[in-house]
């Protein structure tokens, strides 16, 4: 037998998920299905399902199985500043913000470390869900600085907060560090996301400067798994070594 036919299996479900045949949350036969309608060992049809989740068309759930992504995920860029309302204006889907919390608060120990100003300053801290097409996706936690950002508004943080600072304070917002992870979804991501059967989320920590270079805003943005893929453009400078 050809000894590349999980190669078979792939281009098979990947084909069909691509064409619509399977829709995004089906779940796939298992091991021993696929093992039968084959007539392959399991080994060979472990190899064609982690192709496929390599490759984003299906998230394996220990215990439970394989599961068809959405395979017109969400782009975020990595590189540049965008607002989710500026990303929802692109993608063209229906969203709606959902806020949580707007409050002035001592500053959290965690969130000074953070900022990496005094522990005894204050922020604005402002919670809120992000709901694309009926599911709330992404949980978005911000930190402002209060000598910075001197009001906040339920009203202005169920819109654009970065319309706001920069029409309304005049803030020159000029550039941020990201730090992406992979981490256990919490008590709070089930209980302000529509998480389903996803046991982990996606973290994004921006850490978002002034064009003085002051830091003034810690944002801790977390997403369920199967809703984006985080894009970036890489070029290659002349004489780089490998």
């Amino acid at each position: 037998m050809n000894t590349n036919i999980f190669l078979q299996i792939y281009h098979d479900y990947s084909e069909r998920i691509q064409s619509g045949e399977i829709a995004a949350g089906t779940k796939l036969p298992s091991e021993n299905d696929l093992t039968r309608e084959y007539g392959i060992s399991r080994e060979t049809v472990r190899k064609a399902l982690q192709l496929l989740s390599e490759n984003g068309f299906i998230h394996k759930i220990k215990g439970k199985g394989s599961f068809v992504l959405d395979i017109g995920r969400m782009n975020f860029p990595l590189s540049g500043l965008v607002s989710f309302k500026e990303m929802s204006e692109r993608i063209g889907r229906k969203s709606q913000t959902i806020v949580y919390r707007t409050e002035h608060i001592p500053i959290p120990p965690t969130v000074a470390r953070h900022l990496e100003t005094d522990k005894h300053a204050t922020v604005w801290q402002v919670i809120r869900a992000r709901n694309i097409e009926g599911e709330k996706v992404i949980l978005d936690k911000d930190y402002f600085r209060s000598d910075i950002v001197p009001l906040l508004t339920t009203e202005i943080a169920s819109g654009s907060i970065y319309a706001y600072l920069e029409q309304e304070l005049n803030l020159q917002i000029s550039y941020a560090k990201k730090v992406i992870s992979v981490e256990d979804a919490t008590t709070e991501d089930y209980e302000l996301l529509d998480l389903k059967e996803y046991t982990h989320v996606v973290v994004v920590r921006n850490y978002v400067h002034l064009e003085d270079t002051t830091l003034f805003q810690y944002t801790e943005s977390r997403h369920r798994l199967d809703k984006f893929q985080f894009v970036d453009f890489a070029r290659r400078s002349p004489g780089e070594e490998k």
